[in-house]
Formats: C-alpha cells, structure tokens, sequence
C-alpha cells in the first residue's frame, strides 16, 4: 500500500472498520473472558467504530466515479504473489455499512437477550470474530483473499450456530450447517482455480472486464460459474443446500438475526452481485441460476406455511427471499437483487429480534403459545414485528414493496412469462404465511396465564419491574430504528439506483413498463393477507391452514419436501453403504493386505537364509572360499 495510512482517511477508516473487530476477539479470548461486561463493552465499542468509518466511507464517496484498490504484497513465492487490501466501490461500500449497522444493533440487543447467560464473554468475542470476517470479507480485492474470508465467515457461523454446544441439537445444527455449505465451497474453489488457470488473475475487478470473454471460451465461462456459484447456493441455502438454514435456528435469536439479515446467509447472494459481470457472460448459466433462485423460492415458501415455531417461519421465509434476490440477479436486473438484499436486512433482523422478545418473555418458540400467553400485550414487539411482516409480503409503503416491485419488473421484462408468474405466486404465498403467523399471535383462540407467570420469567415481566423493564427497553430500542428503516428506506429507491448503477442502468428492468404488474403483485399480497385472515384472524377461526388440512401436502411440506430424507437415505446406502464399503475393504485387503503380505516374504526370506548362518567358524571359511572361487572363475575362465 503506496499511502501512509494516517494520511489517507479513506485506507485508515477501512483498515479500523475491518481490523478493529478482530482485535476485539482476540483480547475477549486471551485477557477479558472472565469479565462479561468488560468483554461486551470492548465488542460494541469496536463495533460502533466500524459502524462509523463504514458510514464515513459511505457518506464521502457517495459520487465516486471509479473503484478505490489498495493493495499490498501479501505472500510471496518467486514471481508469484498474492496481494491482500481494500477494494472500494459503490457496492463494497454499501454492503459494508449493511453489515455495520445489523452487527451494531445486533450486539445491542443482545446485552439485554444474552444477560446472565454464563457464555456472555464468548459469545460476544464469536459476534467480534464473526464481524471482522463479513467486513474484510466485503472489501475483498481478489477472489482469493474473498474465499479466505468466506470459509472464516463459515467457521463464525459454526460457532455462533452451535453456541449452546452442550446441547445435542445446537451442536448437530452447527456441524450440519458447517458440512453442507462446505460442499458448495468445494465447488466454489474448483470454480475460482478454473478461472486461475484460464485466466490468471482472480482480481476482481478484472473478472468483470471484458478480458474474461478474450481468454476464456464460453463453455469455460459457464462451467467455471456455475461451480463458484455452488458457493451462493451453500451460503445462501438454494436448492438443493437449504435444509441446514432451519436448522440453524438452535444458536441464540440475535445470532438468528446477524445470520439471516445481512451476514452470512446474504453473503452469497453478494457474491454474485460482486462479480455479476462474470455471470452475465453466460446466458446458460444466468438461466441456470434463475431456475434454482425460483425452486428454491417456491419450495421455501410452502414449507413456511406448516410449521408452528417462528423462528423457522423466518428461517424458511429467509431462504425463499434469498432465492428471490437470486431471480433478480439472474434476471439481469442488477439494482433489482441488491436492493432488496438492503430492504430485507433491515426488515429480516427485525423480524428476528421481535420474535426474540416474544421467546425471552414466554420461553417458548410456538407462536400460538406465544398468542395464548398474550403476545400482542408486548406492544413495541407486536407492532414491530407487524410492520415487517407487511414489509416481507411487499405491502406499501414499505421498504419490501419497493424491492420486491423492481424484482417484478425485472422478470417481467423476461421472453418467458413463467419466471414472473412464479414470483407472483411467491408474493402470494410470502403474505400468506407471513400474516399467519401475526394473526395467530394477534388473535389467540384463547388466552392463558403463561407457565412462568408466578416468577416473572426473563423478559420484562408484566409486573414492571426495574430489572425486567430494563431489560426489555434495552431489546426495544434496536427494534424502534430498524422499524424506521423498514419505513423510510424504500423511499430511497432512486439515490440508491443512482448510487448503484448510475444513470446509465444497462437493461435494468423496471414495474413501471408494465402498468399492470404493480396491481397484480399487490392483489395478490393483499389476497395472500386476506386468506390468513380468514383462517387464523377472524372471530371463530379454526387457525388450521388449508394445507394443513390435507394431511399428505401438509406432511411433504413439514418434511421439507423430504429433501432430508433423502440425503439420509444417500448417505446410508451409497456413501456409507457402498463407497465407504468399497474403501474399507480396499484397506484392508489391498493395502493392509499388500503390506501384511510384504511383511512375511521378509519374515519367510530370513528365515530361508538363516541356514546360510550357522555360527560355525568352519562353514563360514568354507561359504567365503567358494565365493572367491566362483569371483576368481568368472574373471579368469
């Protein structure tokens, strides 16, 4: 790097805003684990500073004209060298201040979700470890030093998923979450060395000039994105890497939030934004990814519709969105899919929060318990979370509204009308199960006293106290801003574009061509919110879905469309049952064989030429002299 680091801000805000959480992890883990608040503490104020130098960067480039790339030697071998930096650009900026501003408010709530937990230190130091991943990972340069970051942002994920490690569930969900994003990852590199050889460079902005297109054939291309983007489909969970998403939900509820608003799960969806010009060289495999983004999309969304514990609703819902952004993209709207990657970061970590507060308070993750026990008592949660779910099923004025609008129109600028109605089917859908879950809280079959009643449980209590109610302002006060954004942000829809993509949007597709798409989508959201009314909102409901009531859909979709099922049975017969079987039997027959088998022909040869030694001096003499005799006659006769 050319530039002292305290006389170009712009390098020193990056360098504070990516290294300070890592710093943050290491003194947690090494000095101040013994002391949660001290711990706490040094965590958010890392944090709040890259919270602030990502909004500084934001703020004094908002009419950056070119990428900013600082670099510098990182390891060396020959003439080889890989670089490791900073590259600064409209959507590296973006993200990073997505990132800051759902960990700052993340961490906040959390001192309030995790007090008196006896992993308080460590959990802090993995939310620390896991920030300094997403953010350097974000301003990556190359895709090398981005793969790097990205496995670091697996291994956080890890942690954070299995924090209750001591619990077998948590720990089983931590390492299904951990195997299943690695085979994407396999992918991923095979892709990124595909790329190497053929190319030589995995500079990033090099990947999106047009030199690709000189130097690799199309076929290559193709292959070459499909394979990196197995990594968007582990880390973001498409099909058919999305069943460890749910799963997932046995880390603590903020943990939850951080994952899905706008860490890890968005982190694959970014990447294919942040190399979206490599993709685009391939229409085949843009078309490839606009399928998988629609499967997953659909099949998230129904299996939604059945269960009854809200994290997974928001899990599910988490997977089917991620699955939108991805038709976005692969639509070839670019502003489409990044813009509701921003929308849906504010209103997902809101949707995760209030749900915390509802599982704090009543201890329970049914929310027709939480209904029961009186949810809709907690007023800031309650109106909170209503406002997300009107956002997530695209209701105006919104910030999901505006997202999810410039998705529309970017499928409807498709040849093919499919893709569109099968997003339109997915807005239908999203309101519906979104509401289910409001209405079913909003409008208890019956009420109840909750079981923890008599000592006041952990959330704020109902008796006001001092302790309980600060608690529950401490977890309030980060659902207030966010359900702001939720409000102002779709608003900003064309400084945003502006910002993105300029004034020149490239085939950037837009609802307003198409007059009747805006009133369709909002039909059917609308129509999606009034079927849940029907059946879990209104006096005398029967809160029983109408897929629940056909017992085999309702059995595919709770089983997730027996995806599990199948790779259990995969695993059983196939990988350990012939593969496995293969293996072992070539260890030990071939190779354990092969080396018994070298072992007594050195045995049976001593044997054997043990009679040549007799320990008789005599005999000895007499083996020497033939020797000789044998040397002497070869030489002379």
């Amino acid at each position: 790097m050319t530039s002292s680091w305290f006389q170009d801000p712009t390098l020193l805000a990056a360098a504070l805003a990516a290294l300070l959480p890592f710093v943050t992890f290491a003194l947690i883990m090494i000095f101040t684990r013994p002391y949660p608040k001290l711990s706490a503490a040094l965590s958010i104020a890392a944090v709040s500073v890259s919270l602030f130098c990502a909004l500084f960067l934001l703020g004094s480039h908002w009419h950056l004209e070119k990428p900013i790339q600082y670099t510098a030697k990182w390891m060396i071998s020959g003439d080889i060298y890989i670089p490791f930096g900073f590259l600064l650009d409209q959507l590296s900026l973006l993200m990073l201040t997505i990132v800051a501003v759902i960990s700052f408010l993340v961490q906040v709530y959390s001192l309030g979700y995790m007090a008196g937990d006896p992993g308080f230190a460590r959990y802090y130091a993995f939310q620390s470890l896991f920030a300094w991943a997403m953010m350097t990972m974000t301003i990556a340069p190359t895709m090398l030093q981005f793969y790097v970051f990205w496995e670091l942002v697996g291994l956080a994920s890890y942690l954070l998923i299995g924090f209750y490690y001591e619990k077998f569930s948590a720990s089983e969900a931590g390492k299904k979450a951990f195997v299943m994003t690695r085979f994407g990852d396999i992918a991923f590199f095979l892709g990124l060395l595909l790329v190497l050889f053929n190319f030589g460079n995995l500079n990033i902005l090099d990947m999106n000039s047009v030199d690709v297109t000189a130097r690799m054939s199309p076929a290559l291309i193709t292959l070459s994105a499909i394979l990196i983007f197995g990594g968007v489909a582990g880390k973001s969970a498409q099909f058919p890497l999305l069943t460890w998403l749910p799963d997932a939900m046995e880390g603590p509820t903020p943990v939850s939030a951080l994952l899905h608003s706008a860490t890890m799960v968005a982190a694959g969806v970014y990447m294919f934004a942040r190399i979206f010009p490599f993709f685009s060289n391939s229409a085949a495999a843009m078309t490839t990814f606009l399928a998988i983004g629609t499967i997953t999309m659909l099949l998230a969304s129904t299996m939604a519709m059945v269960t009854r514990d809200i994290k997974q609703v928001w899990a599910y819902s988490t997977i089917s969105q991620l699955g939108f952004m991805v038709m976005g993209l692969a639509a070839g709207s670019y502003f489409a899919g990044i813009f509701h990657l921003t929308t849906h970061a504010g209103f997902k970590a809101l949707l995760f929060l209030c749900s915390g507060v509802f599982i704090h308070e009543y201890e329970t993750n049914d929310f027709f318990e939480m209904g029961k026990y009186g949810g809709r008592g907690l007023k800031v949660p309650m109106v909170c979370i209503t406002l997300a779910a009107a956002a997530l099923s695209g209701l105006p004025p919104l910030s999901g509204f505006f997202s999810k609008e410039a998705i529309m129109g970017g499928l409807a600028g498709l040849h093919n009308p499919v893709w569109l109605w099968a997003g339109l089917l997915g807005a239908f859908l999203t309101a519906y199960y979104s509401f289910r879950l409001i209405f079913a809280i909003l409008f208890p079959q019956k009420i109840e006293k909750p079981h923890h009643g008599e000592h006041g449980g952990h959330g704020h209590g109902h008796d006001g106290g001092h302790h309980h109610a600060g608690i529950y302002w401490v977890m309030a006060w980060p659902l207030i801003i966010l359900a702001s954004l939720t409000l102002v942000l779709g608003f900003f829809q064309t400084p945003l574009e502006n910002f993105l993509v300029g004034h020149h949007g490239g085939g950037e597709a837009h609802g307003g061509h198409h007059a009747w798409l805006l009133y369709v989508a909002v039909g059917l959201a609308l129509s999606g919110v009034g079927l849940a009314w029907l059946e879990f909102g209104r006096k005398g409901a029967s809160q029983v879905g109408f897929i629940e009531k056909v017992e085999p859909i309702s059995a595919l979709f709770a089983n997730r469309w027996y995806i599990d099922h199948f790779y259990r049975r995969f695993l059983d017969y196939f990988i350990y049952g012939i593969v496995s079987n293969l293996f072992t039997r070539n260890d030990r027959r071939v190779i354990d064989g092969g080396i018994d088998g070298i072992c007594r022909a050195t045995v049976g040869s001593g044997w054997a030429l043990s009679f040549l030694q007799s320990g008789m001096l005599q005999y000895n003499l007499m083996v020497m002299f033939a020797v000789l005799a044998l040397v002497a006659l070869y030489f002379f006769f």
